[in-house]
């Protein structure tokens, strides 16, 4: 590449995402802030927060030091506990985003903004640092996922009349468009997958249900808005971070990292509960749990269950080294008034 070259290459940022999950009160909990309508996604090497008065729910966003940053991850953790006072524990690598025009300043010749994201499990708290955020229910962003009650209103009122009129739209996919409606959303009889969370989101931004598919188009009339809007492209890494979890709990005991130290059976259910959006049965449950050795008892009991007391559990640690994936799985899970073919695949 020649000097003139490199001057005119357009500049690429890299960014970090932090996807940081919580169970509260039996249901899943994301970190966010506000971004300003129209800020870039990372400008200027700080952490977004809140400013202005029109202003989109995100996730956290951090920059990546180069010279200063050994790793990536290293980066995260430590601007989540410069901004945020949390210090992470369970981290991954979820994903990178670098699609076109995913930051404002793109459109008009700016940088193209690569971000890493990476999904972090943690007990709510109080964030104590700099950063403005608040703690925020994952279902209000994708409330098609929560079936713990039954069909979700959103999936049978709004989204299932409108994706049965998208399967008449062209006769040329109309096939290959009902096996893909089939698949991720469980339309006329196919079941419920729910891992295939990305799935359902792309789905539905394709079809226009979601604000953002509208605002990235620049079209101010949405024909219909399900789900608190995020801003950028943060709905769709929430989405990805939703399924990712909730196919790991089946073969890694990451719902260990969302229960306090001792818990009672119940509560590990009811965690697990809320993150796979459906409900389990009870004895299947913990047949599943005793059997894979993932728990002993503490002796201690939880008077606060509000009937007989309970016994407190903990994690056995010594199962990471007798069994290679010992997760807690998702047995005789079913989806409350309807059929119990929800799928584990």
């Amino acid at each position: 590449m020649t000097p003139e070259e490199s001057t005119s290459a357009p500049a690429v940022i890299v960014g970090l995402n932090a996807v940081i999950l919580a169970v509260t009160d039996e249901h899943p909990r994301v970190l966010t802030v506000s971004f300003p309508t129209g800020s870039p996604i990372e400008g200027g090497g700080r952490i977004e927060g809140a400013g202005g008065s029109a202003v989109r729910d995100g996730l956290p966003t951090g920059p990546l030091d180069p010279a200063g940053d050994r790793t990536l991850e290293l980066a995260l953790r430590r601007w989540v506990r410069a901004y945020a006072g949390i210090e992470l524990g369970y981290v991954e690598q979820l994903y990178t985003f670098g699609d076109r025009f995913r930051d404002p300043r793109e459109r008009s010749g700016g940088p193209r903004v690569i971000s890493v994201a990476y999904l972090a499990l943690v007990r709510e708290s109080t964030i104590a640092g700099h950063l403005k955020a608040r703690w925020r229910g994952v279902y209000e962003y994708l409330p098609w996922e929560d079936w713990r009650e039954g069909v979700p209103g959103v999936l049978e009122g709004a989204i299932a009349p409108v994706l049965r009129q998208w399967l008449r739209g062209d006769r040329e996919e109309a096939e290959d468009r009902r096996e893909r409606a089939g698949v991720t959303f469980g339309l006329d009889g196919a079941p419920w997958n729910g891992e295939r969370v990305l799935e359902r989101y792309e789905l539905l931004f394709e079809t226009g249900l979601v604000a953002e598919a509208s605002r990235d188009a620049g079209n101010a009339t949405l024909r219909r808005a399900i789900g608190r809007e995020m801003a950028f492209d943060h709905r769709r890494i929430l989405a990805t971070a939703l399924g990712r979890l909730r196919g790991k709990i089946r073969y890694r005991p990451v719902v260990f990292e969302l229960v306090p130290e001792t818990f009672t059976l119940l509560q590990l259910q009811r965690t697990v509960e809320a993150l796979a959006g459906v409900r389990l049965h009870k004895q299947n449950f913990r047949r599943l749990v005793d059997a894979g050795g993932l728990v002993e008892g503490t002796g201690l009991i939880e008077p606060r269950t509000g009937g007989r007391p309970a016994e407190l559990f903990r994690f056995r640690r010594e199962v990471l080294r007798e069994r290679q994936a010992p997760g807690v799985g998702l047995p005789g899970a079913f989806r409350k008034g309807v059929d119990s073919s929800y799928t584990q695949s």
